[in-house]
């Protein structure tokens, strides 16, 4: 027959792995720190901060630099355009040496007229040419 001793450490070393087993689901793992402490909400507020400025910036840069023109984009060129509604719009268009105000509703788009000269819509709106042609035109006209 065998010693006490000996049947006492066959049973402790069949039984170490359920022993084991068990203080592993009694002790939590994985967690050293409270999800809840102000170290882990700080940092967790600092991530969602830089995240949101990410975003912000990346937006602003896209409103900055994302209408930069496309080189080859063809013969068509925006050169302004106007609100008329809530989903209405009339449009100046360049093709080649003509311009054309042409109305832009939801499935339809449709040329209203063809606009004669040409002088550059944005300097006679702000830059000189304006002023010089708005004082001719008060000039020549008689009080």
């Amino acid at each position: 027959m065998k010693s006490p001793a000996c049947v006492l450490l066959s049973v402790l070393a069949l039984a170490s792995p359920l022993i084991h087993g068990a203080e592993d689901k009694v002790t939590p793992t994985g967690l050293g720190v409270s999800p809840l402490g102000t170290g882990a909400l700080m940092e967790t507020a600092g991530g969602l901060l830089l995240i949101l400025a990410l975003i912000i910036g990346l937006g602003w840069l896209v409103r900055r630099y994302g209408r930069l023109p496309v080189a080859g984009k063809g013969m068509v060129t925006i050169l302004g355009g106007v609100s008329l509604g809530p989903r209405e719009r009339a449009v100046v268009l360049q093709v080649g040496d003509a311009r054309l105000l042409v109305g832009v509703a939801p499935g339809r788009v449709q040329m209203l007229h063809v606009i004669e000269g040409g002088a550059d819509p944005v300097t006679d709106a702000t830059g000189e040419a304006f002023e010089s042609r708005l004082r001719t035109e008060i000039e020549a006209t008689p009080l």
